[in-house]
């Protein structure tokens, strides 16, 4: 079996809901040692859809997993001391607590720097360390909000909707972990120090904003809600079929458009004053998706989606969990996996992505119980006594 390219790299988990555990999952998942601290008799968020306090959700498997749990009570000072003293024992810390909070606990960036000089420290906020909004709170929902990606999410003619998915989090996840490898790069290799990498969750939405902004700077033209709709590439949207399933199709190229005329039996289509080209095409995309519509709904999703790949025109159904269970693809290329659980048995679950060639990811463990491991590490990291971790259980500190 491959080694994984993260041995060696030690990570505190330092966090809750959502964005910040997945930064430190997606590490854990190449090799890295993960210790997750979590609230004595509470644990993450994550574990909140299990049927006791603390107990394991399926969702905590997943973002549990390759993670070792600890429980400390940051309220009390016995759980800050050993909280700073573990700290200089990891690479890479990973936290998203309101820099309030983090002040009050002293443990703002510069206290940590001073502790541990050669720390990467990963604050995943609201609103960042810095500005106006800095001590304000945020969840995916706000985040949405504020990037600007609710607003253009949606019908013309209806109120603005959120993802039905938490991409904000997880958007900002994989920019935290980029941003810690890159940290862990220039100290590594370059002979660096430690760095505070510092992303507000918001700013992930707005990197994903394309042009959106550019076009208001410079022309002040407002990006609106469209729908499956975009003005400026046609056809490419979303029809229904005849068996009342929904097939997302995108030939927006005159190429794509010209082979998607002729899987319709209407090549001449492709020559039409209305569609011949880029633009004429976007001035009359009523009539278009009109044109599409009418042939969609004579074939079933399965059919259309068959037809117009065979063709070279990309085109998919539109998936629900329950599609995705039976693709085929999913499964041959390993994007889900199963793993069998102690508690919940045999489950399926997202593999370690990106797929590696050399040295893959791998699942060593799913979500652990709560404060499974706080012994173990208190004892092998700090040298705390059993007598001492009876203490600490006593007055709830672990």
């Amino acid at each position: 079996m491959p080694s994984l390219p993260l041995r060696g790299v030690r990570v505190l988990d330092l966090s809750t809901v959502l964005a910040a555990p997945v930064t430190a999952t997606l590490l854990g998942d190449f090799g890295a040692e993960v210790v997750k601290v979590e609230e004595p008799g509470r644990g993450d968020f994550t574990r909140g859809r299990a049927a006791e306090p603390g107990g394991r959700s399926l969702q905590w498997l997943q973002e549990g997993r390759n993670k070792k749990s600890i429980t400390l009570d940051l309220r009390r000072s016995r759980g800050r001391e050993l909280l700073r003293r573990l700290i200089p024992n990891f690479d890479i810390v990973v936290t998203n607590y309101r820099p309030p909070t983090m002040e009050r606990w002293g443990l703002a960036p510069d206290d940590l720097r001073a502790l541990h000089p050669a720390g990467i420290f990963v604050f995943i906020t609201g609103y960042g360390l810095t500005g106006p909004y800095r001590d304000r709170g945020s969840f995916d929902r706000i985040a949405s909000a504020y990037s600007g990606l609710t607003y253009v999410s949606g019908e013309p003619d209806r109120p603005p909707v959120r993802s039905g998915f938490s991409v904000i989090d997880f958007m900002s996840a994989y920019l935290s972990a980029f941003a810690a490898m890159v940290a862990l790069r220039e100290r590594e290799v370059n002979g660096g120090e430690g760095q505070i990498v510092d992303l507000a969750l918001y700013e992930a939405g707005f990197r994903a904003a394309e042009d959106a902004y550019l076009a208001y700077s410079a022309h002040g033209e407002i990006r609106e809600r469209l729908g499956n709709k975009n003005p400026y590439i046609v056809p490419a949207s979303d029809f229904s079929t005849q068996d009342n399933r929904i097939v997302s199709l995108h030939a927006g190229t005159d190429t794509l458009f010209a082979r998607l005329c002729d899987v319709m039996g209407q090549p001449r289509l492709a020559q039409d004053p209305r569609f011949h080209t880029r633009h004429a095409r976007s001035a009359n995309q009523d009539a278009l998706y009109a044109l599409i519509e009418e042939w969609t709904a004579t074939y079933s999703a399965d059919d259309v989606v068959k037809l117009l790949t065979d063709a070279g025109v990309p085109a998919s159904p539109v998936m629900s969990m329950a599609d995705i269970a039976v693709d085929p693809h999913y499964r041959d290329r390993g994007t889900l996996v199963a793993v069998d659980d102690e508690e919940f048995g045999a489950v399926d679950m997202v593999a370690p992505l990106p797929h590696l060639s050399g040295t893959p990811g791998r699942i060593r463990s799913l979500g652990p119980r709560l404060g499974q491991h706080t012994d173990e590490i208190l004892s092998r990291e700090l040298g705390v006594s059993d007598d001492e971790l009876q203490r600490l259980r006593a007055d709830h500190t672990i």
